[in-house]
Parts: structure tokens; C-alpha cells; sequence
């Protein structure tokens, strides 16, 4: 790399690890589609993802060929489409008829119909010169979009005080993902990849610090299990302390549940 710039040389550094860790995301739903396989059902599952990760790909590729020496944006964003259209195939394979019916005629719409549309109107409307510009702005709006969905998800977590539905390992390499790429657009000065990263990041150490903070739900349930638990031995000693002519009668307790959370504790006595 003798022949590169320290700054290109950097670009590139970052740009083979940012491959390698996008990589490494888009084979995140494998287990899900092992899943799905085994089970022979897709159902319960949804497609928009896949179709929207596709998209995302489609565009960054249509983008890197308009660029020049972007060989590192065309080689990962073309694994990402075939990836994706082998998750949406698995998933039509095995998805209820009502659910393949919405797949395909979402990815007639939105992929086929919105890639196309746009290669049209950035063909027919814009000079040669400024198409890189107009389509990096496109691309950097809708990644802005993408980086900006895990607030449903964030939001899921905050209301349920789980994180059942955001695996931490996702969080992470979608954060380092997001760090590699912004370093190799500002390597580049190419701002359109640089700076939805920057998004991309600090949502993905938001997702993080709400992993941390949820992460054992049901400590508080132990607690207030246990707490129950006291109260109760505690209450049947205070009796028998108070009146031990009672002891005799407590043997007549079969049964004490505890239901822990939502319910009150519960007893059921059979008198002797």
C-alpha cells in the first residue's frame, strides 16, 4: 500500500474490517432461519427486515458503482443483497399463504419498484456529474431511517423491562459495524457514509446500556418472592408466639401458594 496516502491507507484498513463485521451482521439471522427450518414455519415471523436490509444494500451498491474506487462499498453491499434474497426465499418458502402474498407484493413495491424508480429519475433527471451526490444523499437519508429502527425495539425493552427481543452480541457488532464505516468516510471525506454511522453508533450504545440495565428481569420477582415467603413463616410464628393453643390448628394448612408479581399470595385451609 506503499502507492496510497496515509489517509487512504486508513480508509482501507477500516473499509476490509467494516466487510468483515457487516459480514458478520448479515449472518446474524442464520439461527433464526434454522429455527424456521426446523420447525417447517415461518409463521410468527416477519419479512420486512430482510426487505428493508435488502433495499439498504440495493442503493449502497448502485451507489459504489457510480463512485470511484469504492471497491470495498460494491464487494460487502453485494454479499449483503444475495444474502438477503436467500433469507426472503427461505422465508416464502416457509411462510402461511397470507404471508406470502404480502412478501411478494411488498418486494415488487418497495425493492423492485423503488430501486427502479430511482436508477430512472438519477439517470433521466440528473447530470453524470452530480449522481454520486444526489444518490449519497439518498442513501444517507434512508440509512438515517434504518439506524433510527431500533427505537420501536428500544422502546419494547423499556416497556417490558426486557431484553428477551434485543440480543446483546446483535448490539455490539451492529455498533461496531456502524464505528469501522464512519472512520472509513471520514478517511475518504465521503460524508454520506460517515455520518449516518454516526447514528448508527450511538443508537447501538444506547441498545447496550438498556441491555445492562435489563438484563435480569426477574431479580426483583426473586426478591418479592422470597419477601412473600418471609412474611408468611413470619405471620404463622407470631400465631402460635401469641397462642399456642393455635399450634395444633395450623397443622390443618395443607397448602400455601405463593404467586409472585401480579397476584397476592393466596391460602388454602382445610380445617382439621
Amino acid at each position: 500500500m506503499g502507492f496510497l496516502t496515509p489517509h487512504h491507507q486508513l480508509a482501507f484498513i477500516f473499509g476490509v474490517l467494516g466487510n468483515i463485521v457487516s459480514f458478520l451482521v448479515f449472518l446474524a439471522p442464520v439461527p433464526t432461519f434454522y429455527t424456521i427450518y426446523k420447525k417447517k414455519t415461518a409463521e410468527g415471523y416477519q419479512p420486512i427486515p430482510y426487505m428493508v436490509a435488502l433495499s439498504s444494500a440495493m442503493m449502497l451498491l448502485y451507489y459504489g458503482t457510480l463512485k470511484t474506487d469504492a471497491n470495498l462499498i460494491i464487494s460487502i453491499n453485494s454479499i449483503g443483497c444475495a444474502t438477503e434474497v436467500i433469507y426472503l426465499v427461505l422465508y416464502f418458502i416457509y411462510a402461511p399463504k397470507r404471508e406470502k402474498v404480502f412478501t411478494v407484493k411488498w418486494i415488487i413495491i418497495f425493492n423492485l419498484g423503488g430501486y427502479c424508480l430511482i436508477m430512472v429519475l438519477t439517470n433521466l433527471l440528473i447530470e453524470r456529474s452530480k449522481r454520486v451526490t444526489v444518490m449519497g444523499w439518498i442513501c444517507a437519508v434512508y440509512n438515517v431511517a434504518v439506524f433510527a429502527s431500533p427505537l420501536s425495539i428500544m422502546r419494547h425493552v423499556i416497556r417490558t423491562k426486557s431484553v428477551e427481543h434485543m440480543p446483546f452480541f446483535l448490539s455490539f457488532f451492529l455498533t461496531l459495524c456502524a464505528t469501522m464505516w464512519f472512520f472509513y468516510g471520514i478517511f475518504l471525506e465521503d460524508f454520506y457514509i460517515a455520518l449516518p454511522n454516526v447514528l448508527g453508533f450511538l443508537f447501538g450504545i444506547a441498545q447496550m446500556i438498556l441491555y445492562v440495565i435489563y438484563k435480569n428481569p426477574n431479580k426483583d420477582v426473586e426478591v418479592t418472592e422470597k419477601q412473600q415467603k418471609g412474611d408468611i413463616e413470619l405471620n404463622l410464628s407470631s400465631v402460635e408466639d401469641v397462642n399456642p393453643c393455635l399450634a395444633d390448628h395450623q397443622l390443618g394448612i395443607k397448602e400455601i401458594t405463593v404467586v409472585t408479581a401480579e397476584k397476592p399470595v393466596e391460602s388454602y385451609k382445610i380445617n382439621a
